[in-house]
Protein backbone atom coordinates (compact mmCIF):
# COMPACT_ATOMS: atom_id res chain seq x y z
CA UNK A 1 0.00 0.00 0.00
CA UNK A 2 1.58 3.28 -1.13
CA UNK A 3 1.10 6.43 0.92
CA UNK A 4 1.11 10.17 0.16
CA UNK A 5 0.73 13.26 2.31
CA UNK A 6 -1.71 14.79 -0.16
CA UNK A 7 -3.60 13.17 -3.03
CA UNK A 8 -5.11 15.44 -5.68
CA UNK A 9 -7.74 13.98 -7.99
CA UNK A 10 -7.80 15.90 -11.28
CA UNK A 11 -5.09 17.92 -13.02
CA UNK A 12 -7.29 20.79 -14.13
CA UNK A 13 -6.63 24.38 -12.99
CA UNK A 14 -7.77 23.73 -9.41
CA UNK A 15 -5.56 20.67 -9.00
CA UNK A 16 -2.59 22.24 -10.77
CA UNK A 17 -2.55 25.38 -8.64
CA UNK A 18 -3.12 23.38 -5.46
CA UNK A 19 -0.03 21.32 -6.31
CA UNK A 20 1.93 24.43 -7.33
CA UNK A 21 1.23 26.20 -4.04
CA UNK A 22 1.84 23.10 -1.91
CA UNK A 23 5.25 22.55 -3.53
CA UNK A 24 6.10 26.21 -2.97
CA UNK A 25 5.04 26.26 0.70
CA UNK A 26 6.22 22.80 1.76
CA UNK A 27 8.65 21.10 -0.69
CA UNK A 28 8.89 18.05 1.60
CA UNK A 29 5.27 17.04 1.09
CA UNK A 30 4.69 13.84 -0.86
CA UNK A 31 2.02 14.79 -3.41
CA UNK A 32 0.33 12.49 -5.94
CA UNK A 33 -1.97 13.77 -8.69
CA UNK A 34 -4.35 11.36 -10.42
CA UNK A 35 -5.65 12.37 -13.85
CA UNK A 36 -7.97 10.39 -16.13
CA UNK A 37 -6.54 12.01 -19.26
CA UNK A 38 -3.10 12.40 -20.79
CA UNK A 39 -0.14 14.62 -20.06
CA UNK A 40 -0.16 17.94 -21.92
CA UNK A 41 2.05 16.93 -24.84
CA UNK A 42 -0.04 13.80 -25.48
CA UNK A 43 -3.35 15.66 -25.60
CA UNK A 44 -4.17 15.55 -29.31
CA UNK A 45 -7.67 15.75 -30.77
CA UNK A 46 -7.87 13.49 -33.86
CA UNK A 47 -9.97 16.00 -35.81
CA UNK A 48 -7.67 17.32 -38.56
CA UNK A 49 -10.26 18.70 -40.99
CA UNK A 50 -9.01 16.28 -43.65
CA UNK A 51 -9.22 12.60 -42.77
CA UNK A 52 -11.15 13.19 -39.55
CA UNK A 53 -13.65 16.02 -39.87
CA UNK A 54 -15.85 15.56 -36.83
CA UNK A 55 -15.81 14.07 -33.34
CA UNK A 56 -15.20 10.29 -33.27
CA UNK A 57 -16.01 10.07 -29.55
CA UNK A 58 -12.64 8.96 -28.17
CA UNK A 59 -12.77 7.00 -24.86
CA UNK A 60 -11.02 9.95 -23.19
CA UNK A 61 -11.63 13.32 -24.86
CA UNK A 62 -8.31 15.11 -25.40
CA UNK A 63 -10.09 18.46 -25.31
CA UNK A 64 -11.90 17.86 -22.02
CA UNK A 65 -9.43 15.75 -20.01
CA UNK A 66 -5.72 15.70 -19.25
CA UNK A 67 -3.19 18.09 -17.71
CA UNK A 68 -4.78 21.54 -17.72
CA UNK A 69 -8.32 20.16 -17.73
CA UNK A 70 -10.95 21.48 -20.15
CA UNK A 71 -9.25 24.88 -19.83
CA UNK A 72 -6.04 23.72 -21.53
CA UNK A 73 -7.40 24.33 -25.02
CA UNK A 74 -9.81 27.07 -24.06
CA UNK A 75 -9.36 30.69 -25.02
CA UNK A 76 -7.20 31.20 -21.94
CA UNK A 77 -9.36 33.95 -20.44
CA UNK A 78 -8.85 34.68 -16.74
CA UNK A 79 -11.73 36.83 -15.56
CA UNK A 80 -10.84 38.59 -12.33
CA UNK A 81 -14.24 39.36 -10.88
CA UNK A 82 -16.83 38.20 -8.36
CA UNK A 83 -19.70 39.13 -10.71
CA UNK A 84 -19.51 35.83 -12.59
CA UNK A 85 -17.41 32.69 -12.81
CA UNK A 86 -18.58 31.18 -9.54
CA UNK A 87 -19.47 31.86 -5.92
CA UNK A 88 -16.05 31.33 -4.34
CA UNK A 89 -16.40 34.69 -2.58
CA UNK A 90 -19.37 33.37 -0.61
CA UNK A 91 -16.98 30.94 1.12
CA UNK A 92 -13.77 32.94 1.47
CA UNK A 93 -14.85 36.58 1.11
CA UNK A 94 -14.78 38.96 -1.84
CA UNK A 95 -11.42 40.55 -1.09
CA UNK A 96 -9.67 37.20 -0.59
CA UNK A 97 -11.19 35.82 -3.80
CA UNK A 98 -9.94 38.77 -5.87
CA UNK A 99 -6.54 38.63 -4.16
CA UNK A 100 -6.12 34.95 -5.05
CA UNK A 101 -7.25 35.49 -8.65
CA UNK A 102 -4.65 38.23 -9.03
CA UNK A 103 -2.04 35.94 -7.46
CA UNK A 104 -2.84 33.25 -10.06
CA UNK A 105 -2.60 35.87 -12.80
CA UNK A 106 0.89 36.73 -11.56
CA UNK A 107 1.95 33.07 -11.75
CA UNK A 108 0.66 32.86 -15.32
CA UNK A 109 2.67 35.94 -16.25
CA UNK A 110 5.82 34.44 -14.72
CA UNK A 111 5.39 31.28 -16.78
CA UNK A 112 5.04 32.55 -20.33
CA UNK A 113 2.06 34.88 -20.09
CA UNK A 114 4.11 38.07 -19.94
CA UNK A 115 3.14 40.59 -22.60
CA UNK A 116 -0.48 39.46 -22.82
CA UNK A 117 -3.09 42.16 -22.38
CA UNK A 118 -5.36 42.85 -19.42
CA UNK A 119 -8.74 44.25 -20.47
CA UNK A 120 -11.23 45.99 -18.17
CA UNK A 121 -14.83 47.16 -18.27
CA UNK A 122 -14.00 50.00 -15.86
CA UNK A 123 -15.04 53.32 -17.37
CA UNK A 124 -16.26 51.72 -20.58
CA UNK A 125 -18.85 53.67 -22.58
CA UNK A 126 -20.40 50.38 -23.61
CA UNK A 127 -21.94 49.97 -20.16
CA UNK A 128 -24.19 52.95 -20.85
CA UNK A 129 -24.91 51.78 -24.41
CA UNK A 130 -25.99 48.39 -23.11
CA UNK A 131 -28.25 49.90 -20.45
CA UNK A 132 -29.91 52.09 -23.06
CA UNK A 133 -30.86 48.98 -25.02
CA UNK A 134 -32.11 46.72 -22.26
CA UNK A 135 -28.78 44.93 -21.78
CA UNK A 136 -26.41 44.72 -18.83
CA UNK A 137 -22.60 44.64 -19.15
CA UNK A 138 -21.00 42.84 -16.19
CA UNK A 139 -17.85 44.24 -14.56
CA UNK A 140 -14.56 42.39 -14.92
CA UNK A 141 -10.86 42.59 -15.57
CA UNK A 142 -9.90 40.01 -18.19
CA UNK A 143 -6.46 38.59 -18.89
CA UNK A 144 -6.46 37.04 -22.35
CA UNK A 145 -3.71 34.48 -22.83
CA UNK A 146 -5.12 32.86 -25.96
CA UNK A 147 -5.20 29.13 -26.59
CA UNK A 148 -1.59 29.14 -27.81
CA UNK A 149 -0.06 31.11 -24.91
CA UNK A 150 -2.23 29.24 -22.39
CA UNK A 151 -0.66 26.00 -23.65
CA UNK A 152 2.84 27.47 -23.15
CA UNK A 153 2.00 28.59 -19.60
CA UNK A 154 0.69 25.15 -18.67
CA UNK A 155 3.80 23.54 -20.16
CA UNK A 156 6.14 25.70 -18.07
CA UNK A 157 4.16 25.05 -14.89
CA UNK A 158 4.31 21.31 -15.55
CA UNK A 159 8.10 21.51 -16.02
CA UNK A 160 8.35 23.05 -12.55
CA UNK A 161 6.14 20.37 -10.99
CA UNK A 162 7.03 17.14 -12.79
CA UNK A 163 10.04 16.27 -10.61
CA UNK A 164 8.36 17.33 -7.37
CA UNK A 165 4.91 15.81 -7.81
CA UNK A 166 3.97 12.23 -8.66
CA UNK A 167 1.66 12.58 -11.68
CA UNK A 168 -0.42 9.50 -12.58
CA UNK A 169 -1.88 10.13 -16.06
CA UNK A 170 -4.48 7.85 -17.66
CA UNK A 171 -5.30 6.74 -14.12
CA UNK A 172 -8.95 7.44 -13.30
CA UNK A 173 -9.89 7.10 -9.64
CA UNK A 174 -12.72 4.64 -9.02
CA UNK A 175 -13.64 5.54 -5.45
CA UNK A 176 -12.60 7.25 -2.22
CA UNK A 177 -12.87 5.61 1.20
CA UNK A 178 -12.46 7.08 4.67
CA UNK A 179 -10.11 5.01 6.81
CA UNK A 180 -10.69 4.40 10.52
CA UNK A 181 -7.81 6.71 11.43
CA UNK A 182 -9.29 9.62 9.46
CA UNK A 183 -6.99 9.25 6.45
CA UNK A 184 -8.24 8.54 2.95
CA UNK A 185 -7.89 5.61 0.57
CA UNK A 186 -8.04 6.33 -3.14
CA UNK A 187 -8.85 3.27 -5.25
CA UNK A 188 -7.80 3.08 -8.90
CA UNK A 189 -7.97 -0.06 -11.01
CA UNK A 190 -6.67 -2.95 -8.90
CA UNK A 191 -4.50 -0.66 -6.78
CA UNK A 192 -5.01 1.92 -4.05
CA UNK A 193 -3.18 4.68 -2.18
CA UNK A 194 -3.64 6.19 1.26
CA UNK A 195 -3.25 9.89 2.02
CA UNK A 196 -3.57 12.19 5.01
CA UNK A 197 -5.44 14.79 2.94
CA UNK A 198 -7.37 14.47 -0.30
CA UNK A 199 -8.24 17.29 -2.71
CA UNK A 200 -10.92 16.50 -5.30
CA UNK A 201 -10.75 18.70 -8.40
CA UNK A 202 -12.47 16.79 -11.20
CA UNK A 203 -14.00 19.65 -13.21
CA UNK A 204 -17.27 19.64 -15.08
CA UNK A 205 -16.46 16.49 -17.03
CA UNK A 206 -16.34 14.65 -13.69
CA UNK A 207 -19.85 15.69 -12.67
CA UNK A 208 -21.35 12.20 -12.70
CA UNK A 209 -18.34 10.76 -10.90
CA UNK A 210 -18.55 13.49 -8.27
CA UNK A 211 -22.23 12.85 -7.73
CA UNK A 212 -21.56 9.15 -7.17
CA UNK A 213 -18.74 9.85 -4.70
CA UNK A 214 -20.96 12.21 -2.71
CA UNK A 215 -23.70 9.58 -2.58
CA UNK A 216 -21.26 6.90 -1.42
CA UNK A 217 -19.77 9.14 1.29
CA UNK A 218 -23.16 10.65 2.22
CA UNK A 219 -22.05 14.20 1.47
CA UNK A 220 -24.98 16.56 0.90
CA UNK A 221 -25.34 18.30 -2.47
CA UNK A 222 -27.74 20.73 -4.09
CA UNK A 223 -28.12 21.88 -7.67
CA UNK A 224 -30.74 22.40 -10.30
CA UNK A 225 -29.29 24.62 -13.00
CA UNK A 226 -28.13 24.12 -16.57
CA UNK A 227 -27.34 26.66 -19.31
CA UNK A 228 -28.49 25.75 -22.81
CA UNK A 229 -28.01 27.64 -26.05
CA UNK A 230 -25.98 28.08 -29.21
CA UNK A 231 -22.63 29.40 -30.38
CA UNK A 232 -22.89 32.41 -32.65
CA UNK A 233 -20.36 33.00 -35.43
CA UNK A 234 -20.25 36.22 -37.44
CA UNK A 235 -17.72 38.54 -39.14
CA UNK A 236 -15.24 39.85 -36.57
CA UNK A 237 -15.77 43.46 -37.69
CA UNK A 238 -19.35 43.45 -36.37
CA UNK A 239 -18.16 43.07 -32.77
CA UNK A 240 -14.73 44.67 -33.16
CA UNK A 241 -15.73 47.90 -31.37
CA UNK A 242 -16.48 45.80 -28.25
CA UNK A 243 -13.74 43.20 -28.52
CA UNK A 244 -10.97 45.72 -29.28
CA UNK A 245 -11.69 47.50 -26.00
CA UNK A 246 -13.10 44.77 -23.74
CA UNK A 247 -12.13 41.52 -25.47
CA UNK A 248 -14.58 39.50 -23.33
CA UNK A 249 -17.89 41.29 -22.87
CA UNK A 250 -20.29 39.49 -20.54
CA UNK A 251 -23.68 40.87 -21.57
CA UNK A 252 -26.93 39.82 -19.91
CA UNK A 253 -30.48 40.24 -21.25
CA UNK A 254 -33.83 39.42 -19.68
CA UNK A 255 -36.39 38.24 -22.22
CA UNK A 256 -39.61 40.21 -22.55
CA UNK A 257 -42.00 37.25 -22.64
CA UNK A 258 -40.67 34.82 -20.03
CA UNK A 259 -38.14 37.07 -18.25
CA UNK A 260 -35.51 34.37 -18.71
CA UNK A 261 -31.86 35.36 -18.32
CA UNK A 262 -29.81 35.10 -21.53
CA UNK A 263 -26.10 35.90 -21.53
CA UNK A 264 -23.11 36.03 -23.80
CA UNK A 265 -20.32 33.68 -22.80
CA UNK A 266 -16.80 32.80 -23.96
CA UNK A 267 -16.26 35.43 -26.64
CA UNK A 268 -13.50 34.57 -29.13
CA UNK A 269 -12.50 37.45 -31.41
CA UNK A 270 -10.98 36.22 -34.70
CA UNK A 271 -11.37 32.69 -33.34
CA UNK A 272 -12.65 29.26 -34.31
CA UNK A 273 -15.60 27.08 -33.32
CA UNK A 274 -14.73 23.61 -31.98
CA UNK A 275 -16.35 20.37 -30.84
CA UNK A 276 -16.37 19.13 -27.25
CA UNK A 277 -17.09 15.63 -26.01
CA UNK A 278 -18.60 15.47 -22.53
CA UNK A 279 -19.50 11.98 -21.33
CA UNK A 280 -19.89 10.84 -24.95
CA UNK A 281 -22.10 13.78 -25.95
CA UNK A 282 -20.78 16.15 -28.63
CA UNK A 283 -21.38 19.84 -27.95
CA UNK A 284 -19.81 23.04 -29.25
CA UNK A 285 -17.33 25.60 -27.87
CA UNK A 286 -14.91 28.24 -29.16
CA UNK A 287 -11.19 29.06 -29.12
CA UNK A 288 -9.04 31.99 -30.18
CA UNK A 289 -5.32 32.65 -30.38
CA UNK A 290 -2.77 35.38 -29.65
CA UNK A 291 -0.66 34.44 -32.69
CA UNK A 292 -1.80 36.66 -35.62
CA UNK A 293 -1.12 33.81 -38.06
CA UNK A 294 -3.83 31.71 -36.38
CA UNK A 295 -6.53 34.38 -36.33
CA UNK A 296 -9.62 34.11 -38.55
CA UNK A 297 -12.03 36.69 -39.98
CA UNK A 298 -14.78 35.55 -37.62
CA UNK A 299 -15.73 36.13 -33.99
CA UNK A 300 -17.74 33.55 -32.06
CA UNK A 301 -19.49 33.56 -28.70
CA UNK A 302 -22.12 31.56 -26.87
CA UNK A 303 -25.67 32.68 -26.13
CA UNK A 304 -26.91 30.71 -23.14
CA UNK A 305 -30.30 30.61 -21.47
CA UNK A 306 -30.11 29.77 -17.76
CA UNK A 307 -32.67 27.22 -16.59
CA UNK A 308 -33.29 26.78 -12.88
CA UNK A 309 -35.59 23.87 -12.05
CA UNK A 310 -37.76 23.57 -8.97
CA UNK A 311 -38.80 20.47 -7.05
CA UNK A 312 -39.47 17.66 -7.69
CA UNK A 313 -37.20 17.66 -10.77
CA UNK A 314 -33.54 17.33 -9.77
CA UNK A 315 -31.60 16.20 -12.85
CA UNK A 316 -30.84 19.52 -14.58
CA UNK A 317 -27.73 18.10 -16.24
CA UNK A 318 -29.75 15.16 -17.55
CA UNK A 319 -32.15 17.63 -19.15
CA UNK A 320 -29.26 19.39 -20.89
CA UNK A 321 -27.77 16.08 -21.99
CA UNK A 322 -31.06 14.95 -23.54
CA UNK A 323 -31.17 18.08 -25.70
CA UNK A 324 -27.54 17.64 -26.75
CA UNK A 325 -28.23 13.98 -27.61
CA UNK A 326 -31.12 15.06 -29.83
CA UNK A 327 -28.74 17.35 -31.73
CA UNK A 328 -26.28 14.47 -32.07
CA UNK A 329 -29.08 12.22 -33.32
CA UNK A 330 -30.26 14.63 -36.01
CA UNK A 331 -26.89 15.99 -37.10
CA UNK A 332 -24.44 13.27 -36.16
CA UNK A 333 -22.87 15.84 -33.87
CA UNK A 334 -23.16 19.63 -33.96
CA UNK A 335 -25.80 21.33 -36.14
CA UNK A 336 -25.22 24.71 -37.83
CA UNK A 337 -28.00 27.00 -39.08
CA UNK A 338 -28.13 30.47 -40.64
CA UNK A 339 -30.04 32.95 -38.47
CA UNK A 340 -32.20 33.95 -41.45
CA UNK A 341 -33.21 30.35 -42.04
CA UNK A 342 -34.08 29.91 -38.37
CA UNK A 343 -36.35 32.95 -38.38
CA UNK A 344 -38.02 31.78 -41.61
CA UNK A 345 -38.65 28.35 -40.15
CA UNK A 346 -36.58 26.47 -42.69
CA UNK A 347 -33.65 24.12 -42.51
CA UNK A 348 -30.22 25.30 -43.59
CA UNK A 349 -28.88 22.99 -46.31
CA UNK A 350 -25.48 22.64 -47.94
CA UNK A 351 -26.40 25.07 -50.75
CA UNK A 352 -27.55 27.85 -48.41
CA UNK A 353 -24.48 27.37 -46.23
CA UNK A 354 -22.13 27.59 -49.24
CA UNK A 355 -23.83 30.82 -50.33
CA UNK A 356 -23.53 32.37 -46.86
CA UNK A 357 -21.19 35.34 -46.53
CA UNK A 358 -19.95 33.91 -43.22
CA UNK A 359 -17.59 30.99 -43.75
CA UNK A 360 -17.98 28.42 -40.94
CA UNK A 361 -14.81 27.52 -39.02
CA UNK A 362 -16.26 24.19 -37.86
CA UNK A 363 -17.39 21.37 -40.15
CA UNK A 364 -20.88 20.97 -38.69
CA UNK A 365 -24.04 19.49 -40.19
CA UNK A 366 -26.44 22.04 -41.75
CA UNK A 367 -29.82 21.60 -40.12
CA UNK A 368 -32.73 23.05 -38.15
CA UNK A 369 -32.16 24.00 -34.52
CA UNK A 370 -35.90 24.44 -33.95
CA UNK A 371 -36.15 20.63 -34.03
CA UNK A 372 -33.67 20.43 -31.16
CA UNK A 373 -34.05 23.38 -28.80
CA UNK A 374 -37.24 23.91 -26.77
CA UNK A 375 -39.31 26.84 -28.03
CA UNK A 376 -38.86 28.87 -24.85
CA UNK A 377 -35.06 28.66 -25.12
CA UNK A 378 -35.07 29.31 -28.87
CA UNK A 379 -37.34 32.36 -28.44
CA UNK A 380 -34.92 33.74 -25.86
CA UNK A 381 -31.94 33.28 -28.18
CA UNK A 382 -33.72 35.02 -31.07
CA UNK A 383 -34.69 37.92 -28.77
CA UNK A 384 -31.08 38.21 -27.58
CA UNK A 385 -29.70 38.28 -31.14
CA UNK A 386 -31.98 41.22 -31.97
CA UNK A 387 -31.06 42.95 -28.70
CA UNK A 388 -27.34 42.62 -29.51
CA UNK A 389 -28.04 43.96 -33.00
CA UNK A 390 -28.85 47.32 -31.38
CA UNK A 391 -25.34 47.68 -29.94
CA UNK A 392 -23.54 45.72 -32.70
CA UNK A 393 -25.50 46.26 -35.93
CA UNK A 394 -25.18 43.24 -38.19
CA UNK A 395 -25.56 40.64 -35.44
CA UNK A 396 -29.07 39.76 -36.69
CA UNK A 397 -27.97 39.39 -40.32
CA UNK A 398 -29.40 36.42 -42.22
CA UNK A 399 -25.93 34.90 -42.65
CA UNK A 400 -25.00 34.91 -38.95
CA UNK A 401 -24.34 31.29 -38.05
CA UNK A 402 -25.75 29.48 -35.02
CA UNK A 403 -24.17 26.19 -33.89
CA UNK A 404 -26.02 23.92 -31.54
CA UNK A 405 -26.10 22.90 -29.04
CA UNK A 406 -23.88 24.51 -26.48
CA UNK A 407 -24.55 23.30 -22.95
CA UNK A 408 -22.82 24.41 -19.77
CA UNK A 409 -23.30 21.67 -17.22
CA UNK A 410 -23.09 22.76 -13.61
CA UNK A 411 -21.93 20.26 -11.07
CA UNK A 412 -24.26 19.92 -8.16
CA UNK A 413 -22.98 22.17 -5.39
CA UNK A 414 -21.23 20.08 -2.77
CA UNK A 415 -21.94 21.07 0.82
CA UNK A 416 -18.66 22.57 2.02
CA UNK A 417 -17.37 24.64 4.91
CA UNK A 418 -15.69 28.02 4.47
CA UNK A 419 -12.49 25.98 4.11
CA UNK A 420 -13.95 24.21 1.03
CA UNK A 421 -13.87 21.09 3.18
CA UNK A 422 -16.53 18.38 3.28
CA UNK A 423 -17.92 16.96 6.51
CA UNK A 424 -14.78 14.81 6.58
CA UNK A 425 -11.74 16.77 7.88
CA UNK A 426 -9.02 16.80 5.25
CA UNK A 427 -11.31 15.96 2.31
CA UNK A 428 -11.56 19.09 0.14
CA UNK A 429 -13.54 19.66 -3.05
CA UNK A 430 -12.41 22.50 -5.30
CA UNK A 431 -12.73 23.79 -8.86
CA UNK A 432 -15.73 23.39 -11.12
CA UNK A 433 -16.34 19.89 -9.78
CA UNK A 434 -17.42 21.46 -6.50
CA UNK A 435 -20.19 23.49 -8.10
CA UNK A 436 -18.63 26.53 -6.40
CA UNK A 437 -16.49 27.71 -9.32
CA UNK A 438 -17.35 28.00 -13.03
CA UNK A 439 -14.19 29.53 -14.50
CA UNK A 440 -10.43 29.17 -14.88
CA UNK A 441 -9.69 32.01 -12.48
CA UNK A 442 -12.04 30.91 -9.70
CA UNK A 443 -11.00 27.25 -10.00
CA UNK A 444 -7.29 28.15 -9.85
CA UNK A 445 -7.86 30.44 -6.88
CA UNK A 446 -9.71 27.70 -5.00
CA UNK A 447 -6.68 25.43 -5.46
CA UNK A 448 -4.31 28.02 -4.00
CA UNK A 449 -6.69 28.66 -1.10
CA UNK A 450 -6.91 25.01 -0.03
CA UNK A 451 -3.16 24.47 -0.49
CA UNK A 452 -2.45 27.29 1.94
CA UNK A 453 -4.81 25.76 4.49
CA UNK A 454 -3.09 22.39 4.22
CA UNK A 455 0.44 23.83 4.36
CA UNK A 456 -0.52 25.88 7.41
Amino acid sequence: MSKADVVIIGAGPGGIFAAYELVKLDPNLKITVFEAGNSLEKRKCPIDGDKVKSCIKCPVCAIMSGFGGAGAFSDGKYNITNDFGGTLFEYIGKEKAIELMRYVDGINLENGGEGTKMYSTAGSSFKKLCMQNGLSLLDASVRHLGTDINYIVLGKIFEKLKDKVDFRFRTPVDSIAVNEDGTYRVNFGSDSMDADRCIVSVGRSGSKWMQRICEELEIDTSSNRVDIGVRVELPAVIFSHLTDELYESKIVYRTSKFEDRVRTFCMNPNGIVVNENTNGIVTVNGHSFEDPAQKTDNTNFALLVAKHFSEPFKDSNGYGESIARLSNMLGGGVIVQRFGDLERGRRTNEKRLRESTVRPTLAATPGDLSLVLPKRILDGIIEMVHALDKIAPGTANDDTLLYGVEVKFYNMEVKLSERLETRYPGLFVIGDGSGVTHSLSHASASGVYVARLIAG
